[in-house]
């Protein structure tokens, strides 16, 4: 209990509050105390009460465009009610009905900004309005619903098979857009293609003399590029089990070592499969390529240091990042042409990643590796890409995100096609980034660091999400189930990794563990 003493030099002191009633805890004058009788009425009253029976809303796609016109709905409506509702707002079909994620849109206060916050999958309205109690109940309230996929990835839990053959380090595998094949470089200078099915190999390609650094697919799934430690590109053909070329043996593409390559998506090309290829070295060089004639077609200057990454948009940009702390957006349709450089960085930058990655990747292919279309021809392929990208757009994101990683140890989210300033800087890993990797669906997206953790981040406004810890050794990749849900993490401790990303865990833990261990 406090005392006051005071200020004139006297010798007396006074308590502050009377030695007698109910406020004092030491009280053994038989005075009853009130505060056990009569509690406050807030003390007994159960929060929820106190919410209105409903709630207006307003429902919104990625887009903007409204579904329907404004509607009560009880405060009590699940996300399994809301979908509900979704689907016959939009006279989806029985058989057809399809899952969905609701964002609320709501101000914040101190920014004056408009945020977007995912409604808790196991939550109702009245429980997500509690937790944000800022949110008014006597103006709308406008949800946006994104789609997630219908169809679920098996998680892995054991090795089915091992793929013998190459003789030293592997260095890069990559599956083919439908699935079907898979494709691996390494040390030992050769390329091979196996089928995913039978497990067994269907061709080897020789032809590099150093080792296969880096290889990519084209979307369209008719050529295959693979670049080499003398600055080499061969462009394969994974149909007819052949190096394409004729009597050429690859393309002495740079000076120094390739780094990275990337190639059109597919619904951006002028002809019916892929042909143009962009390669990023050592060199600090970026060349734009015909493969089909194997001729440069452009070559682009700029950047002052090796180039680490790069990545071809789905708005016909090309985005590199180099050592020199910046990256560089260039516009393809215009010769190469320097649009902007982002600048925010203040060490080499290692990584990119986009939103629209896995959907111009896998070009025309749903997760079945088959084509929407009943043709299947060349146009065909084209015209299910086109579609494919559009209803990306339509329903999970119509902007471009781009996230960067950098030896800086932070990340930054960025909107290149129009803006040089980053929209946020995201922090939390103690060493540098490895790897960056947007999950299929565009909503979240995976770091991999030195500092043996993978974190998990929001993927349109850059939040932190959680951590998923369990390595004891460096991670040098991360990468997506097709249906967004898990994730698998590849280690300097020799080990891979499972993590199970669901909407029940992402909001309730900062830190989880792996779901499987895959020595």
């Amino acid at each position: 209990m406090s005392t006051i003493t005071a200020a004139t030099p006297t010798k007396g002191v006074a308590w502050a509050g009377s030695l007698v009633g109910i406020n004092n805890p030491d009280n053994k004058l038989g005075y009853r105390d009130t505060s056990k009788r009569f509690k406050s009425s807030h003390d007994d009253v159960d929060p929820s009460s106190l919410l209105p029976s409903s709630l207006v809303v307003q429902f919104e796609n990625r887009e903007g465009a409204q579904l329907a016109s404004t509607m009560d709905v009880p405060i009590g409506s699940s996300i399994d009610n809301l979908a509900d509702l979704v689907d016959l707002l939009k006279m989806t079909p029985a058989d057809k009905k399809t899952p969905y994620t609701f964002f609320a849109k709501v101000l914040d206060p101190d920014t004056q900004l408009t945020e977007e916050i995912e409604i808790p999958s196991t939550g109702t309205l009245s429980s997500f309005l509690l937790d944000h109690s800022t949110i008014s109940t006597e103006t709308i309230l406008t949800l946006l619903y994104q789609p997630l996929s219908i169809f679920r990835v098996r998680p892995i839990s054991r090795c089915t098979d091992t793929l013998p053959g190459h003789t030293d380090a592997i260095l890069h595998v990559s599956y083919s857009p439908n699935g079907r094949q898979l494709a691996s470089g390494g040390g030992d200078t050769t390329v091979r293609f196996w089928d995913v099915h039978t497990h067994l190999p269907k061709f080897t390609g020789k032809g590099h003399k150093n080792h296969v650094l880096c290889v990519s697919w084209s979307p369209c799934g008719t050529h295959f590029a693979s670049g080499d430690f003398n600055g080499k590109v061969i462009i394969w053909d994974p149909e007819n089990l052949k190096m394409k070329g004729g009597h050429r043996v690859g393309i002495k593409a740079h000076s120094k070592w390739i780094t990275s390559m990337a190639w059109q998506p597919l619904h951006l090309s002028t002809t019916p499969v892929c042909e143009l290829l962009v390669t990023a070295s050592k060199d600090a060089l970026l060349k734009l390529w015909n493969v089909r004639t194997q001729s440069c077609l452009v070559t682009m200057s700029g950047h002052l240091e090796s180039i680490e990454c790069v990545k071809w948009g789905a708005h016909d940009l090309i985005y590199s990042a180099s050592r020199d702390r910046t990256i560089k957006v260039w516009n393809a349709k215009e010769k190469g042409k320097l649009c902007r450089t982002l600048v925010g960085h203040a060490h080499r930058v290692n990584t990119l990643a986009l939103n629209t990655e896995y959907v111009t990747r896998t070009g025309p292919y749903d997760h079945n590796g088959k084509f929407n279309n009943k043709d299947d021809t060349d146009t065909a392929a084209r015209s299910a890409a086109l579609a494919k990208y559009q209803k990306f757009c339509a329903t999970l994101n119509p902007v471009e995100l781009l996230v960067s990683g950098s030896d800086d140890q932070t990340l930054h989210l960025w909107t290149p096609t129009t803006k040089k300033q980053p929209l946020k800087r995201m922090t939390g890993h103690q060493q540098p980034i490895n790897h960056l990797s947007y999950s299929p669906d565009g909503r979240y997206v995976a770091s991999a660091s030195f500092d043996k953790q993978i974190k998990l981040w929001n993927g349109s406004t850059g939040e932190y999400l959680l951590s998923c810890v369990g390595h004891v050794g460096a991670v040098y990749q991360v990468s997506w189930s097709p249906d967004s849900r898990y994730l698998v993490s590849a280690s300097k401790d020799s080990t891979a990794k499972l993590w199970e990303v669901d909407k029940e865990t992402i909001g309730r833990q900062k830190r989880i563990g792996a779901r499987e261990t895959l020595p």
